[in-house]
């Protein structure tokens, strides 16, 4: 990929053109995603930059610049989700001896077990279903924001979630009636 050599080298006509011809298009395309009007002209001015910077893009053809143009969009929504929900993070662990250290010495030795027993039941899940699970409970991010980062539909991933919960619950089942457990 080729940059501009010079920050004000002037903007050919042509990125000019594709500017004013698709802008509104990737506009929209971003807002659509529950976002802030100025976090989304943000996003679209980079989109625009990064087209500026690609050296043959004035070369594709009009439909193959605009799916260009919606994948950038889409992976500069990913990356802003992902700069907005960065939090401190405490690993699993540190979060479980951090709770453990209120819990007696019994209380704890089930919480251990019921930990391990999960543990085991989320990695029989298959992997999409196991990252669905992560981004959800564990990274707190909504429906919406999975659904872009894993370029699904927002019903797709309430049902990936839901179809994940149940396939939980069942081996829970199983596993109280092996050991003759009541909830």
């Amino acid at each position: 990929m080729q940059q501009r050599q010079n920050a004000t080298e002037p903007i050919s006509r042509s990125a000019i053109e594709l500017y004013h011809r698709y802008a509104p298009t990737i506009f929209t395309y971003i807002c659509r995603h529950d976002i802030s009007r100025e976090d989304a002209e943000d996003l679209t001015v980079e989109v625009f930059t990064a087209a500026v910077e690609r050296d043959n893009l004035p070369d594709l053809q009009e439909g193959e610049k605009l799916a260009w143009l919606k994948r950038v969009a889409h992976n500069k929504l990913i990356d802003n989700y992902r700069r907005l929900n960065r939090r401190p993070e405490a690993t699993l662990e540190e979060a479980e001896r951090h709770h453990d250290a209120q819990l007696s010495p019994e209380q704890s030795a089930l919480q251990q077990e019921e930990y391990q027993w999960l543990y085991l039941a989320l990695s029989h899940l298959a992997p999409e279903q196991e990252q669905v699970l992560r981004l959800r409970y564990g990274n707190g991010l909504r429906f919406d924001e999975i659904a872009v980062m894993l370029n699904k539909r927002e019903g797709a991933v309430r049902k990936l979630l839901s179809r994940a919960l149940i396939a939980l619950r069942s081996a829970y089942d199983r596993e109280e009636g092996k050991n003759g457990h009541e909830q």
